[in-house]
């Protein structure tokens, strides 16, 4: 009887809440690839927005905080390889994500926009891209969308969004569906852009575009989601929140959360 008794004094030890992980060390996916919000500087140092925000939150919870550059769409696969434990790239929060992940609330929402050519006219519906080369960031609300919709269209996929943006100053795609505040800082407001433009309507349907950029955890780490929910209403109430969007930019980049 001693052996029998003994495994389950064992197993009911890794059920108790002390064998938890009590993330005073949370390791966070960020991009590094996606001004304002993520990009490497110079000297090699990560800044922008999302960085400040998950230094925020870290600071806010008291943990020591450890930021993991990992492309965009190996983001979910790492989180779920246990590379880091949270993420923090302007990842919108979508249905067809929380199949694979869990969110926080949201932390920020802008709306996306197609960018083109000044003078271009092009008609963003399907019928009007038809024939027409899109660029998109692999893995993104934006790849899915143009995917399932502009069947018509030629979907060109890259790694990172900056690449998307060369190639459409350079020609080779007539425009790119994507998030508007990284395009009107990442490209209409540098010299490359300076020919280029928003065309069309601002996209939010949640179908596609979700309800916001929030956290990515894992499913099993509910805990930690609850904490950095916590953190997020922290920093928003004690003013380093607006303090970290005020160095960025000069509106409400929390937005409103779209309609179901």
């Amino acid at each position: 009887m001693a052996r029998p008794l003994a495994l389950l004094a064992f197993l009911l030890t890794l059920a108790l809440p002390g064998a938890a992980a009590d993330w005073k060390r949370i390791r966070i996916g960020v991009e590094g690839a996606y001004p304002p919000f993520s990009e490497l500087a110079p000297d090699g140092t990560l800044h922008g927005f999302d960085i400040d925000i998950a230094r925020a939150l870290c600071t806010e919870l008291k943990a020591e905080c450890q930021l993991v550059q990992s492309p965009f769409d190996g983001m979910i696969p790492g989180l779920q390889a246990k590379k880091f434990d949270a993420i923090v790239a302007s990842m919108s929060i979508t249905d067809e994500r929380r199949k694979a992940v869990d969110f926080t609330v949201r932390y920020y929402n802008s709306p996306s926009r197609f960018v083109a050519r000044k003078g271009a006219n092009l008609g963003v519906t399907p019928a009007g891209l038809k024939g027409k080369k899109i660029g998109v960031q692999r893995a993104t609300i934006h790849d899915r969308y143009v995917t399932d919709l502009y069947k018509g269209s030629q979907v060109v996929r890259y790694t990172k969004q900056d690449e998307v943006f060369l190639d459409l100053a350079s020609g080779r795609i007539d425009t790119t569906l994507v998030d508007s505040v990284a395009a009107s800082f990442g490209f209409l407001k540098v010299p490359a852009g300076k020919d280029f433009e928003f065309t069309g309507p601002a996209f939010e349907d949640p179908k596609y575009f979700g309800w916001g950029s929030g956290i990515a955890v894992r499913k099993a780490d509910t805990d930690l989601r609850a904490k950095l929910d916590g953190a997020i209403a922290a920093i928003r109430a004690n003013g380093t929140y607006k303090r970290i969007q005020d160095k960025y930019f000069d509106f409400d980049i929390y937005g409103k959360a779209p309609a179901p």
